[in-house]
């Protein structure tokens, strides 16, 4: 239940509404860890599974050891802090850093084996592989992530692909953890249109629609009116801690409160499949080749 004494929250710079019947709570599904049938019918119904303490917390604080000696090593942290702590030097601008996950064991180990790996067995029901590309967010102080589904950036191979939001850090409502927004994963027209974009795509039949031009796969600049128009309630947590899990579809959208600490929040999302089911070629082998490039197909609009 909510509490009288949230802060103001933000996304984007706008206000997010945290009346009770636009704003909540994640629904903790731990009780059902070991049950597989019932993870995929509530992974089904609802389109995201949180287990708080899921994960081996000293490995995700081996694996945010490694990480924050990295942000150290690129000058991002205050001079003569503990590295841990990652307090951002000041007017620093970064979000995105996949770059932090290059030959970096002890991330891999939280990410792709033990209990994460096991997790997605039972999902799915089968051997499972992961992407080789590894989303790094270190987001400085008054950054976050626009609302978006993962399809549209990673949507040709199978839709029965799920991403992993990993807390590198035990993140409070003011440093900004991740929303998901409730029941949008089965919003029809989300299904129809949007969903069915392609961010690497372009239209060769418009000299407006060239690549390069903007094509991007953010859904709203403004969260909560977009929650006005898709209906159901943002969904966080008041504290994500270090071994918690956070699992939700392609289709489901979400974002993150802005970063209003004076910390470079750490997390990384990690995305898992059937090993026997059609992958995204931009997010495997030893080098992906991501977006743009290699990747661009041209459409007829």
């Amino acid at each position: 239940m909510l509490t009288t004494s949230l802060p103001t929250l933000t996304c984007l710079h706008k206000p997010i509404d945290t009346s009770p019947d636009k704003f909540g709570w994640l629904r903790d599904s731990s009780d059902i860890a070991n049950d597989p049938e019932a993870l995929r019918q509530r992974m089904a119904e609802e389109g995201y599974l949180y287990l708080p303490g899921y994960l081996n917390r000293q490995q995700v604080i081996e694996a945010r050891r490694e990480l924050t000696k990295r942000l150290a090593e690129k000058g991002l942290l205050q001079p003569d802090t503990d590295p841990m702590e990652a307090i951002a030097k000041e007017g620093i601008n970064v979000g995105f850093m996949p770059e932090l996950a290059h030959d970096n064991p002890s991330l891999w180990k939280v990410l792709y084996s033990g209990r994460m790996m096991q997790f997605y067995e039972h999902l799915l029901g089968g051997e499972v592989r992961h992407y080789d590309y590894t989303w790094v967010r270190a987001v400085s102080p008054g950054n976050s992530t626009p609302p978006h589904c993962d399809v549209v950036y990673m949507g040709r191979g199978t839709h029965n692909l799920f991403t992993s939001w990993t807390p590198m850090d035990d993140i409070d409502l003011m440093e900004g953890g991740l929303m998901i927004l409730e029941n949008s994963h089965t919003h029809p027209r989300l299904r129809t249109v949007y969903c069915q974009k392609d961010v690497d795509t372009w239209c060769e039949n418009r000299a407006d629609k060239r690549p390069g031009t903007g094509a991007f796969g953010a859904l709203s600049k403004n969260p909560s009116r977009l929650r006005d128009h898709l209906g159901g309630r943002w969904l966080t947590s008041p504290l994500f801690r270090m071994g918690d899990l956070l699992a939700f579809s392609v289709y489901t959208v979400h974002a993150s409160l802005d970063n209003r600490s004076n910390r470079i929040r750490l997390s990384t999302d990690s995305r898992y499949q059937l090993a026997s089911e059609p992958v995204d070629e931009r997010w495997v082998g030893e080098h992906p080749i991501g977006h743009g490039g290699a990747a661009l197909r041209p459409v007829i609009c």
